[in-house]
């Protein structure tokens, strides 16, 4: 059954479609899929090629636009848009500490969380577009892992796109989660050198602050322990344009004096909570590096282990030689499943992917090579999120790609600058540039 209603400019049609959890075995257990249409009002009943977003993550419900927002006012202009929570997110059938223990165990758990990956995505993708286009091929716009399941696309189901258009998720091909962590630290070093050098001010700000956690480690009101570690995440924010201004902001307000002395404050620790929680997008941390297995090598929480590689960001060395406290990005780590309470109940399923030796090939290089679709792929060139070498490596890879190399926009380009960027990427798909 569809639902339609109005916002201001558009209108909106709710879908939900049932597909199987392992598209190998159609016969197996089904989930279902939300996906939202989008029209622009007066074109409401126009017959309008389609435009598929597949959203950044892997664990995101799509956006929830209000009107015309962000990349969809020029999206609108031309196609019917489709906002899709992929499996697991969203309105979709669910996937978190309060479903997944009807699974069973954590075996049992991880081996349906195995189904969640880019390969599963599209193969919803696949299963939806006859219905929804007769048939006929769409568009999709990638953003970040949304990018990697574009790459997958082509590798797999190219007749099912009429264009590719890539944000800031152009993956490496071949890159195990070592690689890319590897890759990772040296950006995350400069993004933190170069918000200190903005405002140096939040070097002792930042110092204080982990000083006081190494002493107290409060419990926020929501259950998480914020460790050290847990505080230097939130460099998490360097990776948006606006992110290095968010940290400073919420640094500054960091503490209160109180009769008891110098705590943080109820402001900032709520803060924190909302930016550290997992309780809304669990997929993130459970799939993550799972995004980049291949083959039989574990992930093996990799960005814990190549972390020891960089002992700059180990907070107590920073500490002890009163040196500046690196922040830390997109990374998951295994006592996350320790300090935030919507993880814990998960930890065991966790480890359990992270061991996990029978991951399938993401990408077909020799069918990527000859590629035939119209792809164009901005590629940030100070990405925090996805390596920039990375990217151009595997841009290089793809037949016919256009890439649009940056460094007006951060990995959020596709929110903050998203009309210029559609436009852009529309028009290199076309060469019309």
């Amino acid at each position: 059954m569809t639902v339609s209603y109005r916002q201001p400019g558009v209108v909106l049609t709710d879908h939900r479609f049932t597909v199987p959890l392992d598209h190998d075995d159609p016969a197996g257990e089904s989930i279902e899929l939300f996906a939202r249409e989008v029209a622009a009002s007066e074109k409401a009943r126009q017959d309008l090629p389609w435009l598929v977003y597949l959203q950044g993550g892997p664990g995101f419900g799509a956006n929830r636009f209000v009107g015309k927002q962000a990349w969809l006012g020029r999206a609108l202009k031309e196609f019917r848009v489709l906002l899709l929570d992929q499996r697991g997110t969203g309105h979709s059938t669910p996937a978190n500490r309060q479903t997944l223990p009807l699974r069973g165990g954590p075996g049992a758990q991880a081996d349906y969380l195995a189904h969640f990956r880019a390969d599963s995505i599209v193969r919803d993708c696949e299963a939806i577009r006859p219905r929804l286009t007769g048939g006929a091929p769409w568009t999709v716009l990638g953003q970040s892992f949304g990018g990697f399941c574009a790459v997958h696309y082509l590798s797999t189901a190219p007749e099912g796109l009429r264009a590719a258009l890539i944000t800031g998720g152009l993956p490496s091909l071949d890159a195990h989660a070592d690689d890319v962590y590897r890759a990772a630290y040296p950006r995350i070093e400069r993004k933190v050198a170069a918000h200190y050098a903005r405002y140096p001010q939040d070097i002792e700000r930042a110092r204080q602050i982990a000083e006081h956690l190494v002493r107290h480690e409060p419990v926020l009101s929501n259950g998480y322990r914020l460790t050290v570690e847990a505080f230097q995440s939130l460099g998490i924010l360097l990776g948006g344009g606006e992110g290095s201004h968010r940290l400073h902001y919420l640094l500054e307000e960091a503490f209160v004096r109180t009769p008891q002395g110098p705590a943080l404050s109820d402001a900032f620790q709520e803060e924190v909570q909302g930016l550290l929680s997992y309780a809304g997008h669990p997929l993130y941390a459970l799939v993550h590096e799972a995004c980049y297995a291949q083959g039989e090598r574990p992930t093996a929480w990799s960005a814990e282990r190549v972390r020891a590689e960089f002992p700059q960001f180990d907070a107590a060395k920073a500490l002890a030689d009163d040196g500046p406290l690196l922040f830390t990005g997109e990374s998951v780590h295994p006592w996350l499943f320790d300090t935030d309470p919507a993880l814990r109940p998960l930890r065991e399923t966790a480890e359990e992917l992270a061991a996990r030796t029978d991951w399938r090939p993401l990408y077909d290089p020799a069918r990527l090579a000859a590629n035939e679709v119209p792809v164009a792929a901005a590629v940030y060139h100070d990405d925090m999120y996805v390596d920039p070498e990375h990217s151009l490596r595997t841009a290089r890879a793809i037949g016919g790609l256009r890439t649009w190399v940056t460094n007006e926009f951060e990995h959020d380009g596709v929110r903050v600058g998203g009309p210029r960027v559609l436009d852009r990427l529309l028009a290199l798909t076309r060469d019309e540039v």
